[in-house]
């Protein structure tokens, strides 16, 4: 790079030029060429934060960006017509380092943070010997102009840009924290859509032009779409110490957590643990969930379902927004039977309940083993505490006559210790020895162990509470790949009689 000269990529700030640091004003001062870019009308932001700064003898290359909102005839559309744009300007900034001088590339807020810096940073970085002088961003300066926490303890900042799809952004807003959604503008209506769609419309702050002349704050709800810039942003601050709303009757959701830890939750899931007011559940599934700041826990033992869905239900009707812990999915051998038994009862009767799905045992363990459950299959508990064991020998045989894919929960425990040997026989009459069946044990767990015997090994001595067995059909296939990786899987196609 001998003889060539220097990039700086310059960030300025949110606006007010006070807010520019001590080492972008030295940089600036000591540049040759300074760039900035601008839309067609010639007025740069950038350029008039840094004008006081400017000096009669530097050199002044403006990039004008060739299409901003309106359409374009290039023949690659408007990605074509900035990819060429941005090669053209990097060209013309590379011509003056070529030739020695000290480029300053002037970026509002901070030059790798949504700026268009980054565009001839990405094109010039390799070739010359590059700076980067960070600068306030647009998110800092909207939370200080709200006096508002953004983040605080173990919460968790998400940025978006409005540009994404409304249900995206719906997703992503109901399962954080605290959100900024960057560049409003033409997007304002969807992204207040995605915000009331995910139950946060009531927190949303709404900030426009931060620092600059201008600046105008409120809530969120009240702008009229209308009056929206692009220099503007949506802000769900931080909840820690924020009020609960009094209700004269609050909710019961029912959600289950997966087989394991939180890869396993779902958008809508995080957002329903994240608006609860308080926690039910088993212990072992509530400590799955993170504590939140003015959220309350009430863990129990796994045997009380019934006294865990009327304790909710309670909280619910004095006004608590209340979420049900389940593990897998809420619906299969867990907590929403419990919950949706005791909200029948009469005096529960105008209680809202609702249920979210969750990554049930069976999906998991199959996932994980490949595609055993690729055709039709039949999901039996082997657990005889709340019926006969000779209900599930019946089911059993039923199923296993009917040639059906067997996912069997609940195997064993301390105290069950001989429903799998007999399950084993039972299903011996009707399947083959050689039959695969998937032992899977704490998927997703740290204690995760996924192996494939056949059915006439099946040892009843490796299997407990956390295991679920997925036994296949005849025409279920185990095969042993090139990587020495046994798959287990499903026809789709059953063969004709």
């Amino acid at each position: 790079m001998s003889g060539k000269g220097k990039l700086y990529g310059v960030g300025l700030g949110p606006g007010d030029p006070s807010l520019m640091t001590v080492r972008a004003v030295e940089v600036i001062g000591e540049a040759d060429v300074i760039a900035y870019h601008s839309a067609r009308h010639g007025r740069s932001i950038a350029r008039a934060i840094a004008a006081k700064h400017l000096r009669a003898d530097h050199v002044e290359e403006r990039l004008v960006y060739p299409v901003t909102t309106e359409t374009t005839e290039h023949p690659g559309g408007y990605q074509g017509a900035m990819d060429e744009f941005y090669a053209e300007a990097a060209a013309r900034l590379a011509a003056h380092l070529d030739a020695g001088r000290t480029v300053a590339v002037l970026a509002e807020g901070d030059p790798l943070f949504y700026g268009s810096y980054m565009h001839m940073h990405k094109r010039l970085a390799d070739r010359y010997d590059t700076e980067v002088i960070p600068g306030v961003t647009s998110v800092s300066a909207a939370a200080a102009r709200l006096g508002a926490p953004l983040a605080e303890g173990e919460e968790v900042l998400t940025v978006l840009p409005g540009t994404l799809p409304e249900e995206e952004l719906t997703a992503r807003l109901a399962a954080t924290d605290v959100a900024v959604v960057m560049k409003l503008g033409r997007t304002f209506p969807k992204v207040r859509r995605a915000l009331e769609a995910a139950g946060r419309l009531a927190e949303a702050r709404y900030v426009e032009r931060a620092t600059m002349s201008g600046e105008r704050t409120g809530e969120l709800a009240d702008v009229d779409p209308e009056s929206v810039p692009y220099f503007s942003v949506a802000v769900l601050p931080s909840r820690v110490d924020a009020e609960r709303p009094v209700r004269p009757r609050g909710d019961v959701v029912v959600v289950g957590t997966g087989p394991a830890g939180p890869l396993w939750l779902t958008p809508e899931t995080r957002a329903a643990l994240a608006a609860a007011d308080d926690l039910v559940g088993y212990t072992t599934y509530l400590d799955r969930v993170p504590v939140r700041p003015g959220q309350l826990r009430h863990g129990s033992d796994n045997r009380v379902e019934s006294e865990r869905a009327e304790f909710a239900l309670q909280l619910a009707e004095r006004g608590r927004r209340v979420a049900v812990v389940s593990g897998g999915d809420p619906g299969v051998f867990a907590m929403a039977t419990a919950v949706l038994e005791a909200a029948s009862q009469p005096e529960y009767a105008d209680v809202p309940v609702r249920v979210l799905p969750g990554v049930t045992a069976a999906n998991a363990a199959a996932a994980r083993a490949g595609a055993p459950l690729g055709h039709d299959y039949a999901t039996i508990s082997l657990s005889d505490r709340l019926k006969p064991w000779e209900v599930i020998a019946e089911r059993l045989r039923a199923a296993a006559s009917a040639d059906l894919v067997l996912a069997l929960y609940n195997p064993g425990s301390r105290s069950r210790t001989w429903q799998v040997g007999k399950a084993r026989e039972l299903l011996l009459e009707h399947r083959a020895p050689d039959t695969p069946v998937v032992v899977a044990r704490d998927v997703g767990g740290p204690g995760e162990r996924v192996r494939i015997v056949r059915l006439a090994d099946l040892d009843p001595a490796v299997v407990d509470m956390r295991t679920i067995l997925l036994v296949g059909s005849s025409q279920t296939r185990a095969v042993r790949r090139g990587d020495g990786e046994q798959i287990v899987w499903t026809p789709r196609r059953y063969p004709e009689a």
